[in-house]
């Protein structure tokens, strides 16, 4: 059976979570990206998500829950960062790493001895949540490795038939995955920035986390990987102050070019970035998802600044490039 694009009434948020109580899998909206929802307590369940995503087993998954009550399930202490995070960013696009309850699957946390819990910011999510009773394991709906879903349409096109349903919820607000603060280990540290900034987190910590964002922590995390959140055509990025040669040098290989960036360029399809990182970050895979689409043989992106809400995004670029490409003496590099 074909699946289907719901509207996201009372009565098929009910049948969505009657689905998911029967080991189904059904595709949600959340602010940040769409995820893809299996009952986190079943084990079977689960390893039709891990294998409908393409996913490897010890790739940890984030639990979704209604409310903070819920997490005394999922965690055997909650401690006082946990509850000051809580209170100040959920519902939201925080996510925390904590100690796992002995119950708590390994089939969500990869093998690991924590466990990932956020509470999304949107009615559609908040609404199923509430109606399933439990936690919902929910990465994002897409093959992994692919470009996140920020509409019902891009699951579609992404997993197809695959699945069991489609709520829909519009163009998700935030645009990016969320933050990810790790609180297992003796020190806090983001894994994975987002449009929470670690600004924001050690002003409600009233502390300094212990270094900055790092790829150099024992606990994996989702979306971590070198290589994530890529398009279907090879994307690299640009140096904005020696763009030119750089379109020149995949212009000369015969290459059909589609360019993302603040300033248009003599290229064959141009998308214009946004200036905010809030505006970008809100586009970002669905303006990449359009130059999928395009006929173009590469993606272009101009870099983006590295600093405060800007990471989030330089982030994701980074994950999703081949290469910088750098021209030197009329070559590309990397």
């Amino acid at each position: 059976m074909a699946v289907s694009i719901f509207d996201n009434t009372p009565d098929n948020i009910q049948k969505a979570s009657r689905i998911l109580h029967q080991g189904g899998l059904v595709a949600f909206p959340t602010e940040t990206v769409y995820g893809l929802g299996a009952d986190a307590s079943n084990p079977s369940a689960l390893s039709r998500l891990y294998q409908v995503k393409g996913r490897p087993s010890n790739h940890p998954v984030i639990v979704h829950l209604a409310d903070i009550e819920q997490l005394d399930a999922w965690t055997p202490k909650i401690t006082s960062e946990m509850r000051v995070l809580a209170q100040a960013f959920w519902p939201g696009p925080l996510t925390m790493i904590v100690p796992k309850s002995p119950t708590v699957l390994d089939e969500v946390t990869g093998g690991q001895s924590s466990v990932g819990i956020r509470i999304p910011n949107h009615s559609v999510a908040l609404a199923l949540l509430q109606a399933f009773q439990g936690g919902i394991a929910a990465p994002s709906a897409n093959r992994f490795g692919q470009l996140s879903p920020t509409t019902s349409a891009h699951v579609l096109d992404g997993l197809g038939n695959d699945i069991d349903m489609i709520l829909e919820g519009g163009s998700c607000q935030v645009g990016v995955e969320s933050t990810i603060i790790d609180l297992s280990q003796d020190q806090p540290r983001i894994l994975r920035p987002g449009m929470i900034s670690q600004a924001q987190i050690e002003a409600v910590l009233d502390y300094d986390l212990c270094m900055p964002v790092s790829s150099h922590s024992t606990t994996r995390a989702s979306g971590t990987l070198p290589s994530h959140y890529a398009p279907k055509k090879p994307l690299y990025l640009l140096d904005s102050k020696d763009r030119y040669n750089q379109i020149e040098t995949f212009r000369r290989k015969g290459q059909r070019i589609g360019l993302l960036s603040q300033v248009p360029a003599d290229v064959d399809f141009w998308l214009e970035a946004p200036e905010s990182p809030e505006g970008y970050a809100h586009a970002l895979y669905g303006l990449l998802h359009e130059m999928d689409h395009a006929h173009v043989d590469v993606i272009l992106v101009e870099q983006v600044p590295h600093e405060g809400l800007w990471q989030a995004i330089h982030d994701r670029l980074s994950r999703a490039s081949i290469r910088l490409a750098v021209v030197q003496g009329g070559t590309d590099e990397g």
